[in-house]
């Protein structure tokens, strides 16, 4: 690849945000960082980055790039590791994405990876935003819900996650409760702002429960849990986390129809890596041991 060591120099420049930082990671001066950067830019004829007092900014341009970059840097790794032949080595950075509402079931998970594989720098990004495994956002996603169809990603079932209706015992001592499903539309829910949630329980809550008795609504799982434990309504929780907890009383208990599953997704062209296997296995080695 003939300008890949520009297109290298661009990539830590955008991981560091300074020339100084690039230069100190690929081991060269900063004047062949800078040198590489103007150009790459004149060959391209766009700007990668936004030059300011702090640093570097990569330019929309440029993200194009750096996640190609990413993906191909993997990639020539994990080929010099095989040559080297320290293929099964598991060492340097790797991303993890989630939804926000699973992170304490993956932190632990992760952490213990982490013990095992010292040498793994881990980020671990979570959001309702969709990182692109394509774009190399991310070695490995955990998604939620019915299993994922984007092309060319791998996607391993990993985990079930039960979810139940709950009220503190504030709200019961107010409000009642609930006898029956018959009584629902009597009492106060906690639920999703959008009525097209993906969720399988918002799903069954926008069909059951009549809009109006929806009186807290928000699009962040940890948020409206919390409200249910202020008293606000009734909510969805998951099953082993209010099972902990001896102010949350069970209105229902977990159905086949509410719960979710989590799916472990990686991208074909780096399914493969040592990094990214190793991660999927000890995800399902703790799957087994009943970590999830």
């Amino acid at each position: 690849m003939q300008n890949w060591d520009e297109i290298r120099t661009a990539y830590q420049v955008a991981r560091a945000g300074t020339v100084s930082g690039a230069a100190e990671q690929l081991g060269v001066h900063h004047a062949t960082v800078i040198r590489h950067i103007d150009a790459l830019e004149g060959r391209l004829g766009v700007k990668l980055f936004q030059r300011h007092a702090r640093g570097y900014t990569a330019t929309e341009a440029g993200e194009d790039l750096l996640r190609v970059a990413q993906v191909t840097e993997d990639q020539f790794n994990q080929l010099l590791s095989r040559m080297k032949g320290r293929g099964t080595e598991v060492s340097g950075e790797l991303v993890v994405t989630s939804l926000v509402a699973v992170g304490p079931l993956i932190t632990p998970v992760l952490a213990a990876f982490q013990a095992r594989y010292p040498d793994v720098l881990l980020r671990y990004l979570t959001g309702d935003r969709l990182y692109r495994l394509e774009y190399g956002e991310a070695h490995v996603a955990i998604r939620a819900g019915s299993p994922p169809d984007q092309p060319d990603n791998v996607v391993q079932p990993l985990a079930t996650e039960e979810m139940g209706l709950y009220a503190s015992r504030g709200y019961v001592d107010t409000y009642g409760q609930p006898l029956n499903d018959a009584e629902f539309a009597a009492h106060r829910f906690v639920g999703a702002d959008d009525p097209d949630s993906r969720a399988p329980f918002y799903r069954w809550m926008a069909g059951a429960i009549p809009r109006e008795r929806v009186v807290w609504r928000g699009n962040d799982n940890r948020s409206l849990e919390a409200a249910v434990r202020c008293g606000v309504g009734i909510g969805f929780l998951p099953v082993r986390e209010a099972t902990q907890e001896g102010d949350l009383i069970e209105i229902a208990g977990p159905r086949p129809e509410w719960t979710s599953s989590l799916w472990l997704v990686t991208h074909v062209d780096l399914h493969r890596t040592s990094k990214v296997q190793a991660l999927v296995q000890f995800f399902k080695e703790q799957a087994r041991a009943g970590a999830f």
